[in-house]
């Protein structure tokens, strides 16, 4: 791969991540849940996730065409093409919980109260598992981390870059910063090591008995041939 190749990804990845807080800080109030980047080649597809579709499009399409003319004349998109999807569970997007949490914390809840609250949510919503974690200066000067853990989750490896979803926020209080970081594993999902083992008749195969090799005991009596095993092995022998 040349150099100017990974240039380009690289530049086309920042661009990405800018667009990404843009979008963040004008459609926060609408629920912003995240973003998604398809290159067509009628040019690039911008799909964003929201709580509240109608304050991301506006009266008449307002909105959502003067952020298109934003993200084409300042970041240099070409032929950007804006869509917004409607989430369907709020509480399984990670990036909607991470900002609900973020808010909570702004408007002074206890920051235990509001990372029990928000696993709690995630869990009754159905998530197999969640990891909420706020870092920096939470109680105190000096800086900390408290996380608060449900359910079944993955910290690393290729498990859990396909099956957790990640969302991040900002609470600014009076005493510093705390970063809110949200991690869910989505519902329903099969993990590598769960097996379901079936039953031959559930797959559509015979019955052992059907398929052995060795005939059973009544069947040997019915042609002649004693139940009893050391005369069978005598009678061999002489034989």
């Amino acid at each position: 791969m040349s150099q100017n190749t990974i240039r380009t990804i690289l530049n086309r990845n920042v661009e990405r991540q800018l667009v990404r807080e843009y979008l963040l800080k004008e459609t926060e109030r609408a629920g912003f849940g995240g973003l998604t980047f398809n290159r067509t080649p009628e040019g690039t597809k911008v799909t964003l996730k929201a709580e509240q579709v109608g304050r991301v499009i506006g009266r008449r399409g307002k909105v959502i065409h003067e952020l298109q003319r934003r993200l084409q004349e300042d970041f240099n998109i070409h032929e950007p093409q804006l869509e917004v999807d409607e989430i369907a569970e709020s509480r399984l997007n990670a990036q909607v919980m991470a900002s609900r949490l973020a808010s909570s914390l702004e408007r002074g809840w206890f920051f235990r109260r509001a990372g029990h609250s928000t696993a709690q949510n995630i869990m009754d919503a159905g998530a197999r598992g969640c990891l909420v974690i706020l870092s920096g200066k939470i109680t105190g000067a000096r800086h900390r981390v408290e996380k608060f853990q449900q359910g079944h989750i993955k910290f690393c490896g290729e498990t859990a870059l396909e099956f957790m979803d990640t969302g991040f926020s900002t609470a600014v209080k009076k005493l510093g910063t705390i970063g809110c970081t949200v991690r869910i594993m989505r519902k329903g999902v099969k993990l590598p090591h769960e097996v379901i083992i079936l039953e031959r008749h559930e797959v559509g195969l015979p019955a052992l008995e059907e398929v052995a090799m060795i005939k059973p005991l009544e069947d040997l009596e019915k042609e002649g041939f004693e139940s009893n095993t050391e005369t069978n092995i005598l009678s061999m022998e002489e034989e």
